[in-house]
């Protein structure tokens, strides 16, 4: 894959990842080696800085996504945590995982927050305290929590 900003600066190039069903992963490497791009090159969030795929595909359980909204994407199942801690703070931790969940509603709500809280169990036990007197790390845990 290769990613372009303003068709002149070449992000990102060469770059091949598979990702095996239902895991996570991280990418690792020094400022300016093109993480953040090579993700948002795959939520298709550099469409909103003025970048693009220009040099092979991104595909998700067989679709080809990297012209899709960065909405359906998500729908699809393909989530992007972003740096920082963007919780609604004066919501408690499970308000804000209720919250990351709008698109389904009801009996499958409630499944998908067992299952947040079974894979990150440490949002289980902070799930009646209020998001915005947790620690930083806890944070980002529910940012994460929230986007599973």
């Amino acid at each position: 894959m290769e990613a372009l900003y303003s068709d002149v600066i070449l992000a990102v190039k060469g770059i091949s990842v598979k990702i095996p069903k239902g895991k996570c992963v991280t990418l690792l490497g020094a400022n300016g080696a093109g993480k953040s791009t090579t993700l948002k090159a795959i939520s298709n969030l550099i469409s909103c800085e003025d970048g693009r795929v220009s040099g092979g595909s991104i595909s998700f359980e067989g679709v080809t996504v990297d012209n899709h909204d960065p909405a359906e994407i998500v729908r699809r199942g393909v989530v992007h945590v972003v740096e920082g801690r963007q919780v609604l703070r004066h919501m408690t931790v499970e308000q804000n995982l209720i919250v990351g969940g709008h698109m389904v509603s009801g009996k499958i709500a409630r499944q998908r927050l067992d299952e947040v809280y079974q894979r990150v169990g440490r949002l289980a036990a902070l799930r009646g305290r209020t998001a915005g007197y947790l620690s930083g790390g806890e944070q980002q845990l529910l940012v994460i929590g929230r986007a599973l």
